[in-house]
This record gives C-alpha cells, structure tokens and sequence, in this order.
C-alpha cells in the first residue's frame, strides 16, 4: 500500500456535534470497527422526568442527555463526565451512571490493550490446511481496522470480516487461571462461500517474545468482545 494511500486512510478531522467535540475519520469508510455511532436524543418533549428516578423536570430540576444511550436525566442521575473513546469525543462527556461504568471499563481497553495491538507480535501462522506455519509479525492497523501480518509474505484481514475468534490455551496457573498460547480465527473472504481460517501460535521460546505474544492474544480476546458489542449496537 503506498504510502499516500495509508495516509489518506488514517486521516481525521474535529467536528462538532450536540454532544461535544469529536476527532472522526476524514472518510466514514475507514472508521474503526470498535466505534459506535452517537445515539438519537430521546425528544424534550418526550421526557417529562427523569428517565432513573422520575423527579419531575421544571426550572430548578433540569434536563441532560447521556452521551451514550441519549435517555433523558436530571443532573443527579447525569452528572458523570467521562471519556467515551468509542465515539471518538475529545473530551469527557456527560453519561449516566450506568453508561459511565461501561465507558470506564472501556478506557482499559484504550489505554493499555489498544497499544499493545498496535505494536504487535511475532506467531507462527497457519493459513487454512496447510501443514507448515510462517513466522509473522501480527499487528493491528493504525487505524484499528485490520489485521496486518508481516513475515516472507503479507497478509491483510479486515476486522469486520472475521467471523469468530478462539483464543487457545493451556495448563493451569498457581492461580487457577490458563494460559493464551494461540488463537483460531475464522473471517470471510469477498467472492468465497466458505470462512477462511487463520491459526496463531506463540512460540515455543522463553523468551520476552512469548510473553509479548500472551499480551497481544490476551488484548486480542478484549478487542473482539468489544467488536461483537459494536455490531450488536
């Protein structure tokens, strides 16, 4: 891809909204797939109380819109400002309580899982039935809407795309928990009736390549939980 392309892909632009200011992709087509789209304003007229305790809206008691879900609340049960990266705000924006703590739960995501998508790991890759697995560095695109993998060759798997995901493991922890050691993708292919599969596998190495490797499957199982809310949204 060259370069003019990749950039004219990852471009955005500040737009202002009801809701407050948000950095959006320049072209609609290249959102990310883990976005929501801002929610209809449940109507003024619509909602003469509060849409969680029912005090009644007058001239003291007023109004607010969640930046979320759009129900209508007085500033009690609103007053939370929280940062709502799914919508892509550049500031926090005011949510319900309930909204607020899936946003909260969200920001791990953004913070800490997203960055390590971005930067990557290196897997054996198995691509369908074949036999004999690729060394590749598997990372997400800048702009979170593929899956890139580099190694003798260059693939490119579209988020949307992917029908499902498995993430292996294996044993048992001091704590009880087991351990991410692979993960079994499954996405479509334009023109294709039957689902590609795509078989990751860390190494066997103790190395901090291994535990880098745990790290991206680990943020990968986050990253499709959150794709799966996006499409059920």
């Amino acid at each position: 891809m060259s370069s003019g392309v990749a950039a004219r892909r990852d471009a955005k632009k500040l737009v202002r909204s009801p809701s407050g200011l948000r950095m959006v992709p320049e072209h609609r087509a290249f959102g990310s797939p883990f976005g929501l789209e801002e929610p209809q304003w449940v109507p003024d007229k619509e909602c003469p109380r509060c849409m969680q305790c029912d005090a009644k809206f007058d001239f003291i008691t007023r109004k607010h819109h969640c930046r979320r879900c759009g129900k209508c609340f007085c500033d009690r049960c609103c007053s939370q400002k929280v940062p709502l990266r799914r919508m892509c705000f550049v500031d926090p924006v005011r949510q319900c309580a309930d909204c607020a703590l899936v946003s909260h739960r969200e920001a791990e995501f953004y913070d800490k899982q997203l960055k390590v998508l971005l930067s990557g790991a290196t897997f054996l890759v198995t691509f369908g039935d074949s036999e004999k697995p690729e060394t590749m560095v598997c990372r997400l695109s800048n702009n979170q809407r593929c899956l890139v993998l580099d190694g003798d060759s260059h693939r490119e798997i579209e988020i949307a795309h992917v029908c499902t995901v498995q993430i292996l493991t294996e044993g048992f922890t001091p704590g009880g928990s087991t351990r991410a050691t692979g993960m079994l993708l499954q996405y479509t292919v334009p023109g294709a009736e039957a689902a590609a599969q795509l078989r990751l596998m860390a190494g066997e190495d103790a190395s901090g390549s291994k535990r880098q490797a745990a790290a991206w499957l680990a943020a990968m199982h986050k990253a499709t939980k959150l794709l799966y809310e996006s499409r059920d949204q």
